[in-house]
């Protein structure tokens, strides 16, 4: 991999040259190459604790956009390998057994969020969706995803496009045949 990463280095500073632009921070990847040359275990290790700092640092911004009312949670997942990646909810809250953890989308004016931010949201959904042995110090919880959007006020849902129609059909379908829920400007509608 370290070798690897010194070509595409070598071949990323040619073309930098080529079109007279500056490489982003070449001190930085010439030490992501130094750790890659060090081996997988170092390599992962310091994979795994800028993960974890990119999860501290997403845990206390809140994007003045979003519509959100609830307390981000930071999850810390375990694979079956023994492998830890460092995510946040957007807004996360308990009732009962119950763990919602909702990733947010907001749109300005009358419109939904875009396609591009909604497909986005769904990727949380997946990851959400498949959570096994979800826990909060001893506490064991069953965890309930929310794709929740968010628009403006003058955003009516009974006025909706034929397209916007049919994206909240498509996304209701996708809801059912994944088990996660879906929250229009806080309230549940799939």
């Amino acid at each position: 991999m370290g070798e690897i990463a010194k070509k595409a280095f070598q071949a990323y500073r040619l073309i930098a040259e080529a079109l007279n632009v500056e490489m982003h921070s070449e001190a930085t990847a010439l030490r992501r190459i130094q750790e890659l040359l060090k081996g997988k275990n170092e390599f992962m290790s310091l994979s795994r604790g800028l993960a974890e700092k990119a999860q501290k640092r997403e845990s206390v911004t809140r994007q003045p956009k979003e519509k959100l009312a609830g307390t981000k949670a930071t999850l810390t997942i375990k694979n079956y390998l023994g492998g830890y990646y460092f995510f946040t909810a957007d807004e996360a809250w308990i009732e009962g057994d119950n763990l919602y953890l909702a990733e947010g989308k907001h749109a300005r004016g009358a419109n939904l969020p875009s396609l591009g931010d909604i497909k986005d949201g769904l990727l949380k959904m997946i990851l959400f969706t498949n959570l096994g042995d979800v826990r909060i110090e001893e506490h064991t919880y069953n965890p309930i995803a929310v794709l929740k959007l968010t628009t403006g006020p003058e955003f009516n849902e009974y006025q909706l496009s034929d397209n916007q129609v049919k994206l909240m059909d498509t996304l209701r379908q996708e809801a059912k045949t994944n088990q996660f829920k879906i929250s229009l400007n806080n309230r549940f509608v799939a």
